[in-house]
């Protein structure tokens, strides 16, 4: 049974079933690494998925599969420094699933970023025990990680024997359909017990290099004072540390704490990562004090992210744990660091550990929270511009094209083969034909500027990223004299299910409409940056760049005349050829399936193919909706020569929602959002949903192989800028608010332009309150209202004013 109250999640009884499920939900982590919420006694197996991953910590692994010689790269699951055992006396050692258990509870204190688990069993001969266990990765000291057990034999006493150790025989094992593919990342260097009650294992990852440096210190208190104790080593192969033998009397509790410390090659400032580990781990201070400061820095970055909901408990608690994995996945510690936004977190081992578009979602919840987190992220693409240029090179283009799935040094990642659970086949996979994975980090790159005012990122790295992605697009683009239109041709859109034309040889659909309009978006969005740049910037940039007049005029003709498909009654067309699909006997498919949310696959099972009809995976055409304006999009459209009434969304939101299976968890964040206005009543439905997403594994199963960042961090975005209405452009912070007043009130903090921001509303009223500084005042607009808002100062504005 699970629960969500205020600030924590909570867990009762012991469910082997969905072992791996909490496992998930209950990682701490700190934007460096985070370990799963793994029974420390666990190893992997049926039950249980114990995992470490470090941010940006990937490594390849070459197999052949139906005779093609795959590689993957994988973010590396590291030695397991949670791996502490219980036994007492001669008997066996601790298993939470093959004892009585008289209570068992795990909770995750959000507010302190703690996981607690608090059990009580009886043994063969009558004797009652507690153990309660908590643990964390440290959010100041981002290298260090920390595990009390605290042990009461109610009414007995004997002897504690308490093994700790790093364990270092780990592999990426926690994805079933990778398992036939090579999952052994690390060689073990070096695995010595130090010391009494230390112990160090050195690892590298095989194929990339990377040096990883781990230590453990573990010692035993009571009421406070150490404890004496008989420290027996252990030393087997890779697995080093401590058996603790320990006397217990009844109704005294013994304490144990294991510190441990990591640190990799990548790190600055050490000098190898054994020593730093070494160095730290005899300089750290016990459990409590490392926990107070831990604690702290918890309080103060919820200061800055604080979401409260007055209606909905439950929802502002998952709300909050999903700003939670946020900020253990990306924090101030990954500032620096050469790490993306991996679209599973830092929780598990499925999709590789691999960079998407989710930062699309994951940055607005950031840049108006964290900006230079924000900034930080966007710092992972520009490190990677080369790469994306040598792939546009490669491709016979110009300008930057980057890759849909990026890990380790921003080259191609995505596989080529994937397996159809459903049927067992090996099949090819297109999606590294999503191009508009580069429109996504154009748009992040334009939103933070707006947001931030950031000009030194915008005039260096911003600017030279996002002309190169224009001119990614200016020469992908095609005219097409019988169209008298320039097209964008052998491309795969948002929806995936739709990878190639039914029966065609080669993968691609054509003028994916998404992709095709934010081409122009970005194109117009190009050719003003070159104008807004500083003179000497602006030439510095187009020598480097070699871009020229004729390049730049060909971009505004582009921006006239890209072709965009719509059906003969006026429907915006997914991509071209789309109205010739067949229509899907939807009712007939859920009669057969309870699930259809991966049709695909169901398809290919049944020895059909998605391709064949006007089905989608996820929004597509509707994410125009979800990152544009209406007048924005009537605007674009209407350059192009199309006469578009964004009367005509619903319609539109009707038709492609009625064909959606909603096979990834992002659906329910778009539709919640481009719901908002029209169909307050289904936004909700769908916003719930996008809450739901891994509390409930709606998925069925894929949580339990990590969170989906990009929806918990949507579910944020479709509160604040959607229901909230907040929208940062031109030199404004706008307010159009459609907060549904079933969910009472509403109230979260943002910063614009170094502002820090209170924003209420409720009883048909905005707030909006700036904390003191010496910043400029900013100017706040609300439908037709508009006020100037200085520091320390407070505007509000009725929901119910006219629009200008």
């Amino acid at each position: 049974m699970s629960a969500w109250s205020g600030w924590s999640t909570e867990y009762e009884g012991y469910d082997a079933g969905h072992e791996r499920l909490r496992e998930t939900l209950c990682t701490v982590g700190n934007g460096y690494f985070a370990t799963r919420g793994s029974a420390p006694e666990s190893v992997a197996d049926a039950v249980h998925y114990p995992g470490t991953y470090v941010a940006g910590l990937y490594n390849a692994a070459t197999d052949v599969v139906d005779g093609h010689v795959v590689a993957n790269e994988s973010m590396v699951n590291l030695p397991d420094w949670l791996a502490t055992g219980l036994r007492w006396d001669d008997g066996p050692w601790f298993d939470a699933g093959a004892v009585e258990l008289t209570h068992y509870r795990q909770q995750l204190d959000l507010r302190l970023g703690v996981l607690v688990r608090d059990l009580g069993f009886r043994d063969a001969a009558g004797h009652s025990t507690r153990v309660v266990q908590r643990r964390f990765a440290h959010m100041e000291f981002e290298h260090v990680g920390a595990l009390q057990t605290t042990v009461l034999a109610q009414d007995w006493s004997g002897t504690l024997t308490l093994r700790s150790v790093l364990d270092g025989e780990t592999a990426n094992a926690g994805v079933a359909r990778y398992r036939e593919l090579s999952g052994k990342h690390l060689r073990v260097e070096r695995a010595e017990v130090l010391g009494e009650g230390t112990a160090l294992v050195e690892t590298e990852t095989v194929q990339s290099r990377v040096r990883i440096a781990q230590a453990i210190r573990t010692r035993a208190l009571r009421d406070g004072a150490e404890l004496p104790c008989t420290y027996r080593a252990v030393a087997e192969g890779a697995c080093v540390g401590h058996e603790l033998l320990l006397p217990l009397e009844a109704g005294r509790p013994v304490t144990v704490e294991k510190t441990a410390t990591l640190f990799t090659g990548r790190d600055p400032a050490i000098v190898a990562p054994a020593e730093a580990a070494t160095d730290w781990l005899a300089r750290l201070d016990g459990f409590d004090v490392l926990l107070g400061r831990h604690a702290r820095t918890w309080r103060q970055l919820w200061e800055r992210c604080r979401v409260d909901l007055g209606g909905d408990d439950e929802a502002a608690s998952v709300l909050r744990l999903h700003l939670f994995h946020l900020l253990q996945t990306v924090s101030p510690n990954t500032i620096g660091l050469d790490a993306g936004v991996p679209a599973r977190g830092l929780h598990g081992e499925a999709y590789r550990g691999h960079v998407f578009w989710d930062e699309l979602f994951v940055l607005p919840a950031l840049t108006t929270r964290l900006p230079h987190v924000a900034r930080s992220l966007l710092e992972y693409r520009y490190r990677r511009l080369h790469a994306a240029r040598w792939a546009a090179r490669d491709a016979g283009l110009r300008g930057a094209m980057f890759p849909w799935q990026s890990g380790a040094d921003g080259t191609e990642t995505s596989q080529r083969l994937h397996l159809n659970p459903d049927s067992g086949h090996w099949l090819s996979d297109a999606t590294h034909l999503q191009r508009h994975v580069g429109l996504a980090v154009a748009y992040n790159i334009w939103q933070y500027y707006q947001a931030t005012g950031d000009r030194e990122f915008a005039v260096r790295h911003g600017s030279e990223m996002f002309l190169e992605i224009a001119r990614f697009f200016g020469s992908l683009a095609e005219y097409d004299h019988a169209l008298d239109r320039y097209r964008l041709r052998g491309v795969v859109g948002p929806d995936e299910f739709h990878t190639r034309y039914p029966d065609a040889a080669e993968p691609g659909i054509d003028d994916n409409a998404y992709t095709n309009v934010m081409a122009v978006w970005v194109l117009e969005r190009a050719r003003t940056l070159l104008r807004l740049l500083p003179a000497a910037r602006r030439e510095e940039l187009t020598e480097a760049l070699g871009l020229g007049v004729e390049e730049v005029d060909r971009w505004g003709h582009i921006t006239q005349r890209m072709f965009v498909p719509f059906h003969d009654d006026g429907m915006i067309s997914q991509f071209a050829g789309y109205e010739q699909l067949h229509e899907l006997d939807w009712a007939g498919l859920r009669a057969r399936h309870p699930d259809i949310r991966r049709l695909d696959r169901i398809l290919e099972a049944e020895g059909d193919d998605v391709n064949r009809y006007k089905a989608s995976k996820q929004a597509d055409v509707l994410m125009l909706f979800y990152l544009l304006s209406a007048s924005e999009l009537r605007g674009l459209l209407g350059r192009l020569g199309y006469a578009w009434d964004p009367a005509a969304i619903p319609q539109v939101v009707d038709y492609y929602l009625a064909r959606t299976s909603h096979g990834s968890t992002l659906s329910a964040v778009v539709h919640a959002s481009v719901l908002a206005r029209a169909h307050r009543e289904d936004a909700l439905e769908y916003f719930v949903e996008a809450l739901r997403s891994d509390v409930a594994d709606v998925q069925g199963g894929t949580t339990a192989e990590g969170v989906h960042l990009a929806a918990m961090a949507g579910s944020l975005d479709v509160l604040q800028r959607c229901f909230a209405g907040v929208e940062t452009r031109g030199d404004v912070l706008y307010l159009n608010p459609y907060w549904p007043v079933e969910l009472g009130r509403l109230e979260f903090s943002m910063t614009y332009r170094e502002h820090a921001l209170s924003v209420e509303i409720a009883d048909h009223r905005v707030r909006v309150s700036a904390g003191p500084g010496g910043h400029a005042p900013i100017r706040v607009r609300c439908r037709g209202a508009s006020a100037v808002l200085p520091p320390g100062g407070q505007v509000a504005f009725p929901t119910h004013a006219a629009p200008p």
